[in-house]
């Protein structure tokens, strides 16, 4: 009962007409700033931060608006994925993988109307987590050590064997080539350049924006070059549109599903939207894809991936909030700005400063709704972008692309480098290669080699360290399970098959 006093304590703070005000203008920045690749809601937090602080707002008023900068980005990275197949983060690269196959299809609206739902679902379960059970999972999240994160990392990029539809070579192809990109850089243990090639550019690292880009807006444009596709996509008319009854059908179980995963992925510090979108997708993949049809345009392939990635942004706040501990660049930047307003994150913040963390808590409920207010009746505005002829849309995407990724580091040569992964998602495409398993192992890679590192280090280079806790054990087990049981289902439904029709032909293993 006291849970429920102390929510509507936070809907009191959350249902002010000023927090109202700040919740609707951070979704509506989030969602313009989400639609813009290479800027992310971590340049505008921190951007917008300072002048919410001279303006001598209250902590739980700033972090409002703040907060809504943030998941409202996750929700506008989907309409240049789905309409441009230009995703703007990580996360929204699995998006584009069903999402941009509607809008070839000539159902964009379809997409963006379950996406928009999709983002409420999953943002409204993961708050009701985060109200219930915010001590609880900040509790088992503490048992996370280099070794148990290792094994998740492991988990997340074997889900991605899936992605490579029938043929799973293809996927580990791309998986590879994405951590071999990983490797570039300067090594974090010895100092020592790798694969630079003396290229003074390279000493960094390979940056994400520059390889997401490339390999999937730049190659579309080199696709439609090659092509000669130069009429316009189909377009809806400019028009209200809102969700039919049968997507909805089709897909809430879908959303509720990769919800709850995404929230689990999202408490965890270090694991963020990228890898709650990928396993949200595999696994609706594996559980419901009986036509093969995830990848060629199903609505559910949209729909997995956002409400994990919106539940994943949400669960994020769980460690933030009760550990002090950020998941990731842009809820560091979200403690920071605690530190700064004088809100010390921990377990006593429930106590010790109760309108802070349930007002914000309200407000995330609140900020949904205003989402899917704002952005459901705007889905055939947004999908009104395709009926500009690709003659002048496909120019465009090209300009914002180099635009997007010079304003990175002012640098030509990560301009040059994007032009390079045009050319290499080229290849990929035409080949038949998916691109999302090489965007999953950039990201994952340099994640996966820090913790081996650490739990090495720690152990005195003993390797059985990485199957110390049943957590690891048991993240090991799923990842053997996931490579194993694809081929022997497939076999023995094979067998099933040929038995049941009774043809003698069977294959024999």
């Amino acid at each position: 009962m006291s849970v429920l006093q102390e929510l509507g304590r936070g809907f009191g703070v959350a249902l002010q007409p000023l927090n109202i005000i700040l919740a609707g203008g951070g979704v509506s920045i989030g969602t313009l700033v989400g639609m813009l690749p290479g800027i992310g809601p971590i340049n505008a937090i921190a951007i917008l931060f300072p002048l919410t602080f001279a303006a001598g707002l209250p902590p739980e008023s700033v972090l409002i608006f703040l907060v809504g900068i943030y998941y409202g980005s996750q929700y506008g990275n989907s309409i240049s994925t789905i309409l441009l197949n230009v995703p703007g983060t990580s996360s929204a690269v699995v998006t584009a993988i069903d999402g941009y196959a509607l809008t070839r299809k000539g159902q964009s609206e379809r997409a963006l109307a379950v996406s928009a739902m999709a983002s409420f679902v999953g943002g409204t379960l993961s708050v009701v987590g985060l109200i219930f059970f915010a001590p609880v999972l900040a509790q088992v999240a503490i048992q996370f050590g280099p070794a148990e994160y290792f094994a998740l990392m492991l988990f997340a990029l074997t889900a991605l064997s899936s992605l490579g539809g029938d043929n799973i070579f293809k996927g580990l192809i791309a998986l590879g080539f994405g951590l071999l990109l990983a490797s570039v850089g300067i090594d974090p243990q010895s100092a020592v350049p790798r694969f630079t090639f003396g290229q003074l550019g390279l000493l960094d690292g390979i940056d994400f924006v520059v390889v997401v880009i490339g390999m999937f807006a730049i190659s579309e444009v080199l696709l439609t070059l090659e092509r000669g596709e130069w009429a316009r996509e189909k377009g809806g008319r400019l028009r209200l549109v809102w969700l039919k009854l049968s997507d909805f059908s089709l897909t809430i179980w879908t959303m509720v599903r990769s919800a709850l995963v995404g929230f689990f992925v999202g408490v965890l510090p270090g694991a963020g939207g990228t890898v709650a979108a990928f396993l949200g997708y595999s696994t609706e993949q594996k559980l419901v894809d009986r036509e093969g049809t995830f990848g060629k345009g199903d609505l559910r392939g949209v729909a997995a991936p956002e409400a994990a990635n919106n539940a994943a942004a949400n669960g994020s706040m769980i460690p933030l909030l009760t550990l002090g501990i950020p998941g990731s660049s842009t809820t560091a930047v979200l403690l920071g700005a605690l530190t700064a307003l004088d809100v010390t994150p921990g377990p006593s913040l429930l106590t010790t400063r109760p309108e802070v963390f349930w007002g914000l808590v309200a407000s995330m409920y609140v900020g949904n709704l205003l989402l899917l207010a704002l952005n459901l009746p705007l889905v055939g505005f947004f999908s009104r972008l395709l009926q500009i002829p690709r003659w002048a849309l496909m120019p465009g995407v090209a300009v914002l692309s180099v635009t997007a990724v010079y304003a990175l580091n002012q640098s030509v040569f990560d301009v040059f480098l994007m032009i390079g992964f045009g050319f290499v998602g080229l290849v990929f495409r035409k080949a038949s290669i998916p691109l999302a398993p090489a965007i999953l192992g950039l990201v994952l890679g340099p994640l996966m080699e820090k913790n081996l590192r650490r739990s090495l280090a720690l152990s005195g280079g003993e390797w059985g360290v990485l199957f110390s806790s049943w957590i690891a054990i048991a993240f090991w087990v799923l990842a053997l399970l996931l490579l194993v049981l694809p081929a022997f289902t497939s076999g023995a439904l094979r067998k099933w098959a040929f038995h049941w029709k009774g043809d003698s032909s069977a294959p024999s293993s």
